[in-house]
């Protein structure tokens, strides 16, 4: 249940509190002194520490003293049976958990222990919590071994030690919430909180009171004061996801959070200061949409300080064999299975296919095999059907041998081919298709708009 150091100049108190706690299941260790108490608190980790405030030599702060030093994690009971509203004031200050003047009862003794080490257990599973978040996160645990990937790892590790903000940019599927979780698992702000919005996934009133919080009054149903998650990650970084879906009037309000660390809540008077990493991330051509009037120029440049792009699968498809042998070992242990590997031709097939949703497609795609194979390999057989009867489209290759290339009709010819193949597979439904293709609703519907395609939206 614990390990408890108990320390104790009194014989008899020493005694009563180690029957006391080893009949109520804790591992309890007695001190006799305070220098014996002070090596064991440098040389053997506990859970809990009930020290007497008075002994000869060194007292119940100086226990208090070392144990926040050796262990800062680990609460610190003192006991007493000279009390005054000074000695516990100065007590709980350096930390201590709890002030306990003798006579006590033995009741609210056993009560105070059990609630300290509670929040013991709370405070170790966050830190585990947050060990295994940095370790999932480090760029070091990212998967490729293409040269663009190689200089994408250089870059979080060059950027990460930063303060300024970061656009990252990619099409969709190709991991950069991910890169923006591990710029900040490996910067000072680690500790901090890490908090994200989509800035396409709600409509702009919902959104504005998202960032910035509201006042009580602010509209009809706002019964109490809320504060924005911009608030809340104070100390830590703040991911605008799907900037480029913003609208102008939060665009503004963003650019001053940038310029100033500062806003008003929604129907609030009052600056808020904050201090937040941001880092901005799209799908979209911010450049272009500056010169369509859809974004700002200056908030841009605001974000455009350091620039983090992520190829997509198909210019790295190097990166394929690591990334499927990765997915083969993660969905197999998750679904109890014993896949070893992928054979050859199946391999092939992956590797021949344009991956419009990129890695987020072709982990889909991996753990799918995965629950269907039977055996330790898998096989051609549990491709998706597409796959195994070549109706997939897989832009062809231009040929600069043949002469000049318009690679931005080529672009835009493929880009509308997958939106044509994406809505008849979805028979017309404008936000499963998006699914499909790994987009936001609202980026979906901008690519149909551009093209000039209609087809319904539910």
């Amino acid at each position: 249940m614990g390990s408890i150091l108990v320390i104790d100049d009194e014989k008899s108190m020493r005694d009563f509190m180690g029957i006391m706690l080893e009949k109520d299941g804790y591992d309890a260790t007695v001190a006799e002194t305070s220098e014996e108490a002070l090596y064991m608190i440098r040389n053997q980790p506990f859970d809990l520490v009930l020290s007497d405030m008075k002994m000869p030599k060194f007292g119940g702060m100086d226990i208090l003293n070392e144990v926040k030093k050796c262990s800062p994690q680990t609460p610190v009971i003192l006991l007493t049976a000279y009390g005054s509203a000074e000695s516990a004031v100065e007590a709980m200050k350096k930390g201590a958990y709890d002030y306990i003047t003798k006579p006590f009862k033995v009741d609210e003794v056993k009560l105070t222990i059990k609630k300290a080490l509670e929040k013991k257990k709370l405070t170790d599973e966050n830190i585990t919590l947050k060990g295994k978040l940095r370790k999932k996160y480090v760029y070091s645990n990212f998967i490729g071994r293409s040269p663009q990937m190689l200089k994408v790892f250089e870059m979080i590790r060059r950027v990460a030690a930063s303060k300024t903000s970061i656009m990252v940019t990619g099409e969709s599927g190709t991991g950069k919430e991910l890169v923006a979780k591990a710029i900040h698992y490996n910067s000072m702000r680690k500790n901090g909180p890490f908090v994200s919005i989509s800035c396409g996934a709600m409509p702009e009133t919902l959104l504005e009171s998202e960032l910035f919080g509201y006042q009580k009054g602010a509209f009809t149903s706002a019964d109490s004061n809320k504060a924005g998650l911009l608030e809340v990650a104070n100390g830590g970084t703040f991911l605008l996801d799907e900037i480029g879906e913003a609208p102008m009037s939060i665009q503004v309000k963003l650019l001053r959070v940038l310029q100033e660390m500062e806003f008003k809540r929604v129907g609030g008077t009052k600056d808020i200061k904050v201090d937040v990493r941001i880092i901005a991330v799209t799908n979209r051509d911010l450049k272009k949409c500056v010169e369509d009037g859809t974004f700002r120029e200056d908030l841009y440049y605001r974000l455009h300080v350091i620039l983090l792009h992520l190829p997509p699968l198909r210019e790295r498809k190097e990166d394929i064999p690591c990334l499927v042998e990765h997915f083969i070992k993660k969905y197999s242990a998750s679904e109890g299975k014993n896949v070893q590997g992928i054979t050859q031709n199946t391999m092939m097939a992956l590797e021949n296919y344009g991956w419009p949703g990129n890695i987020r497609e072709l982990e889909n795609v991996v753990e799918r095999m995965v629950v269907l194979e039977r055996g330790t390999m898998i096989n051609e057989e549990n491709l998706p059907q597409l796959f195994r009867k070549g109706q997939l489209f897989i832009p062809a290759q231009p040929d600069l041998e043949m002469g000049k290339v318009d690679l931005e009709k080529l672009l835009e010819e493929t880009e509308r081919d997958f939106l044509l193949q994406a809505l008849e597979k979805a028979n017309g439904t404008i936000i499963k298709a998006a699914g499909l293709l790994g987009l936001s609703f609202r980026s979906m519907r901008y690519k149909l708009q551009k093209y000039g395609i209609q087809k319904k939206e539910q």
